[in-house]
């Protein structure tokens, strides 16, 4: 029995259970009764000591390693596995413990950035390929599909983004057509995390030609494995940043994919591939967080050894003050996936809440990495120490699951509609 598991087990009774009669998504923790607090439970504080000792242990000796090599990390990827720093929210009825929430995976996953994105990335990418199925998938195929990732070290993938179809998931143009009992998907993704290493996909498809069939009825969500016939994954792409991370395009060319195979049901993959990133973007900004984290560690480390005029640098204010700001972007990038996570985790719509979270602690990451270049000086700019490779892998963080500016927009728009219903 791995860690988590055995911490869960011992305190269960704190937690409601998810049902097993109903997909996941129908189920959310009763709200609390009493006020605010932000103290993390006993159990909490547990699993994210044990992502600390496992980032410490395991990450942090090997990410140069494996940024320049450019492999993807399976060693780390078994052992995350075997100590269950993986799949926590997978129900039990598929074999996972069930319990855990998005607040949870965003605990470990702000440890496990602090030690490498990228490893990171290649760790929790399976989960955003997972959500899909998750919270729309039916009890036999979550048992099918979830329960595979539960019986061995294996991960998923999410395969929305297209050549030319970024955040502009409305856009997309790969098809599938139904064929009696099957659907024909044709069609080229890109930029798929996990996309040579994943043992099966959630693919978004147009099955309604017309383009004037609004986004909501014109895409249906499918899963689809990475052995069928015609999936073909194209070459790793060589990225500035985050190189541990397993990305790539997949063609699709005649893929035959069983009804049973569809997610809810034919014109529901959009509101599937929207809702999943409510639950998937907290996550994102804690990783950048833990990324802006290191980065604040690393420079305060180095402005205490690094001396000019006869004392440390940090004892200058131009570099005492840095360090100020970049701890003040930790914090509140931290706050705002601490509360996305926690509405998401209790049933609360946080869209735009994901999207805050999301933006900011994208934007904290990379000031933050590039302060800390500017703090080490020309030693920032050498990969001998770790600064560097911080700033590279920071800039994903304001393009993939929605960039920045799409960010701002989901933002924008809310705030105007509501300002209009106000009038």
């Amino acid at each position: 029995m791995n860690p988590i598991t055995q911490v869960i087990r011992a305190t269960r009774p704190i937690y409601r259970k998810l049902s097993t009669s109903a997909p996941v998504a129908a189920a959310a923790k009763p709200l609390p009764t009493t006020g605010m607090c932000f103290e993390l439970s006993e159990e909490q504080k547990a699993l994210q000591d044990l992502a600390r000792k496992f980032t410490r242990e395991e990450i942090v000796p090997v990410a140069a390693q494996y940024d320049k090599t450019g492999e993807y990390p399976w060693p780390i990827v078994k052992k995350a596995w075997e100590v269950g720093l993986m799949n926590g929210h997978i129900p039990e009825h598929c074999g996972g413990v069930g319990v855990l929430g998005v607040f949870e995976e965003c605990l470990v996953g702000e440890e496990m950035a602090f030690g490498c994105t990228g490893i990171t990335t290649a760790i929790g990418g399976t989960n955003l390929g997972q959500m899909p199925v998750i919270i729309a998938g039916n009890k036999e195929q979550q048992k099918k599909y979830l329960g595979r990732l539960i019986e061995e070290p294996i991960v998923a993938a999410y395969c929305v983004t297209e050549p030319g179809a970024g955040s502009d998931v409305a856009g997309v143009k790969t098809r599938a057509e139904k064929k009696g009992d099957e659907w024909i998907i044709n069609g080229q993704k890109m930029w798929i995390t996990n996309g040579g290493v994943a043992n099966w996909y959630f693919v978004l498809a147009r099955t309604n030609p017309d383009p004037k069939c609004p986004a909501s009825k014109a895409f249906t969500g499918f899963i689809v494995e990475r052995e069928w016939a015609g999936v073909t994954p194209g070459r790793k792409e060589q990225n500035m940043g985050q190189r541990a991370s397993d990305t790539r395009g997949i063609t699709f060319e005649d893929v035959r994919v069983p009804k049973e195979n569809v997610l809810i049901g034919e014109g529901a993959g959009f509101k599937i591939a929207m809702g999943a990133f409510d639950k998937t973007r907290p996550p994102v900004a804690a990783g950048a967080t833990g990324l802006a984290q290191r980065a604040l560690t690393e420079a305060t480390k180095y402005a205490l050894e690094r001396k000019t005029f006869g004392v440390p640098i940090a004892r200058h204010q131009a570099v005492a003050f840095m360090l100020a700001d970049m701890a003040i972007g930790v914090e509140t990038a931290r706050l705002a996936w601490m509360r996305a996570a926690w509405m998401a985790d209790y049933g609360i719509r946080n869209t735009v809440l994901a999207s805050v979270a999301k933006c900011h602690a994208s934007e904290i990451a990379n000031k933050a990495a590039a302060d800390a270049v500017q703090i080490f000086g020309g030693n920032g700019f050498n990969t001998d120490y770790p600064v560097e490779k911080l700033m590279r892998d920071a800039k994903i963080y304001q393009i993939y699951e929605g960039t920045s500016q799409i960010q701002r927009l989901i933002i924008s728009r809310e705030i105007l509609n509501n300002a209009m219903q106000s009038n």
